[in-house]
């Protein structure tokens, strides 16, 4: 009886696991308005949770009256704590197969025909890039019957461009595709994965005052001039949680860390949710040179060396064939341990392909094993960060005498770096206002 009243009380998950053996996902129906003949159409909507990736909302619409239909996706997940710019060169049929999910506040261009999608113009997607590119020719193509009779010169300037479409859309033109998404929850596939894809490039941003209230975040800043002893004390300010938007108190301290710099750490602790984040920026201006720092992980007291990885700091691992670009993870203070923890929850958590059984699955799956065998210090490895503005660190526990198991090399940075750095357009020597 105990076992019986236990299942009665038991509620059913409004997210059911996407899977093939599950047939019954809870389907919900309602009847609802049709737009286009103000008749009574139905709308399903479906409650699924991609495995590693998070809950998504998917609600298709038709109308048995006038057979207009409509199918979105949205997230039912959390705002990230940044945007990201993902940008996918296209250069032959099978890239126009990768999915794409997209959200409603996220900008798609194509920077070679001059072509952008705005925000919130488009309900969120779960598509390819070629059914986006459809789609924007199934809403061009939408009013030029009108546009024939009443403005023949748009008329033929947006039929050309739309043949500009169609023609990308055959995989024979290479072009790049952009996604631009504040809230950070849209996603390009790496067929590769968990290898490094050369035509793919995720570029991690913080959020603007505009974007924040758009998202419906704000954040309230101490006011300026208070006297703040920065090294000497702990710094409390109020800020919005990213995951539930619940006021929280967000500690910002300067520590000094030895043999290296001053660096500041903010962390965050909601508890409304249990959402934790922590950041490290550099207490210092920009570094002259660009660092290499190599380290030859080999027993477990190498594991707890103290690890600092600021946001222009790439990570790699040799003997994974792995690599990751700066704002992959944010700045952290942790140990080489932790590093490759955030490692694993970065390639299970953000990445919505890791389920079913396709081959670039299973290599997901192959190198998180592997990634697990290094936590258990079963296997030695090399970890290498190369940070371009030489504020990451890794502790020489035989300090001050040289550490055997640690290398740092000194590089000058490229055009490139110091442009993403914002350092080539920045004046500081004969300067007048």
């Amino acid at each position: 009886m105990a076992t019986d009243s236990a299942k009665q009380d038991e509620k059913p998950a409004i997210f059911e696991p996407i899977s093939g053996e599950n047939e019954d996902t809870g389907l919900t129906e309602i009847q609802s308005l049709c737009v286009n003949c103000e008749e009574e159409g139905t709308t399903k909507f479906l409650f699924i949770k991609i495995p590693f990736y998070k809950e998504i909302i998917i609600s298709s619409f038709y109308c048995p009256h006038c057979s207009a239909s409509n199918n979105e996706i949205q997230s039912a997940g959390t705002i990230q704590e940044k945007g990201v710019i993902i940008t996918c060169k296209v250069q032959n049929k099978s890239d126009l197969n990768r999915q794409v999910v997209r959200a409603d506040i996220a900008s798609v261009s194509i920077p070679e025909l001059g072509f952008e999608i705005p925000p919130a113009s488009q309900k969120g997607t779960l598509s390819t890039i070629e059914g986006i590119i459809q789609r924007s020719v199934d809403g061009l193509q939408q009013e030029q019957p009108i546009r024939k009779s009443l403005h023949p010169d748009v008329f033929e300037k947006i039929e050309a461009f739309i043949g500009k479409l169609k023609t990308i859309r055959t995989g024979e033109t290479p072009f790049t595709l952009v996604v631009n998404d504040p809230s950070g929850n849209s996603f390009v596939e790496n067929p590769h994965a968990p290898n490094h894809d050369p035509a793919l490039t995720f570029t991690h941003y913080k959020r603007n005052l505009e974007q924040n209230k758009a998202l419906g975040l704000s954040i309230e800043l101490p006011e300026p001039g208070q006297g703040l002893d920065l090294k000497n004390e702990v710094i409390t300010f109020s800020t919005e949680c990213p995951s539930c938007g619940v006021t929280n108190e967000t500690n910002m301290k300067v520590v000094k860390i030895p043999h290296f710099k001053e660096v500041i750490i903010m962390a965050t602790n909601c508890d409304t949710c249990g959402k934790r984040t922590n950041e490290v920026k550099s207490g210092t201006g920009f570094e002259p040179k660009g660092k290499i720092i190599t380290l030859k992980v080999k027993s477990t007291e190498d594991m707890s060396r103290d690890v600092l990885k600021s946001e222009t700091c790439t990570i790699k691992i040799p003997e994974l064939d792995f690599i990751t670009g700066g704002n992959a993870i944010s700045g952290k203070f942790t140990t080489v341990e932790g590093l490759l923890v955030d490692l694993k929850a970065m390639m299970l958590e953000t990445n919505p392909f890791v389920g079913g059984d396709s081959a670039t699955n299973d290599k997901l799956r192959k190198f998180v094993e592997k990634l697990d065998s290094l936590l258990k210090g079963a296997t030695p490895f090399t970890l290498i960060l190369d940070d371009m503005n030489s504020n990451s660190f890794i502790q020489n526990i035989y300090a001050p005498e040289p550490d055997p198991c640690l290398s740092e090399v000194e590089y000058e940075r490229t055009y490139e770096q110091n442009e993403e750095l914002g350092l080539n357009d920045m004046n500081t020597e004969n300067y007048t206002s």
